[in-house]
């Protein structure tokens, strides 16, 4: 029987190449995208054989998250996956408005917790729930500063997980803050030092070796823990 991943936030880079890697893994996939314009994971659906469904979800909406919850009242999920992230330039905290910190902190953590909540009863008793998180997120790791604002929301979601994790401890989900590594994106920018290809195999890897493992870890792409 075939395995299903649900995969917030598809439409590109990270979380498209992890639907892609999913499909080639053999999962049927569902994937979010925020909008309804056209985009390449509309594109990777085509050639699926139906494989993969592509659904429309903006994660700072509670109504929108509780009207997919309730399109996919259906399905058993063996993975739930949220990618989100964004960023609003390399600013000292001093500098950063209200307005753009309230935005980094809503769709980076607030929102991605949001979906969780609300998406759990969908995922099998054994299965995984992850997030995608970052090494920014890492208060022991922090020794240069910079990006302040991503950092704080990083480490926010990191904060959340383990509120879930610990207002959930009798359950059996695997939890994961997943790492991806410094990836060449929009994001990370052209001086990082992964491809997509070279990091996402390793997150999709790193994710299913700890199927059926309860509790919640903060692992790198290549399976390895990243301090709190």
């Amino acid at each position: 029987m075939s395995r299903t991943a649900l995969i917030v936030g598809a439409s590109r880079t990270l979380g498209l190449a992890l639907a892609a890697e999913y499909l080639r893994l053999g999962w049927d996939v569902i994937g979010t995208v925020r909008g309804a314009e056209r985009t390449k994971l509309h594109e990777l659906a085509d050639s699926s054989d139906g494989r993969l469904v592509v659904e429309s979800l903006d994660i700072t909406s509670p109504e929108q998250t509780a009207a997919l919850r309730d399109r996919l009242a259906d399905r058993e999920l063996d993975l739930l996956f949220v990618n989100a992230g964004v960023t609003r330039g390399n600013l000292p905290i001093a500098d950063v408005p209200t307005e753009m910190f309230t935005e980094v902190l809503v769709t980076n953590a607030l929102s991605p917790l949001r979906v969780i909540e609300s998406l759990r009863s969908l995922v099998a008793p054994t299965g995984t729930i992850g997030v995608m998180s970052s090494r920014q997120g890492s208060i022991t790791s922090n020794t240069i500063g910079g990006q302040d604002a991503y950092r704080a929301s990083k480490s926010a979601l990191n904060q959340l997980m383990r509120c879930y994790a610990a207002r959930y401890a009798d359950a059996a989900h695997t939890l994961l803050l997943m790492n991806p590594g410094w990836v060449k994106t929009d994001l990370g920018g052209p001086g990082a030092l992964l491809t997509i290809e070279e990091s996402i195999p390793g997150v999709a890897a790193t994710i299913n070796a700890q199927s059926g493992k309860p509790g919640l870890q903060f692992l790198d792409y290549q399976g390895e823990t990243v301090p709190w």
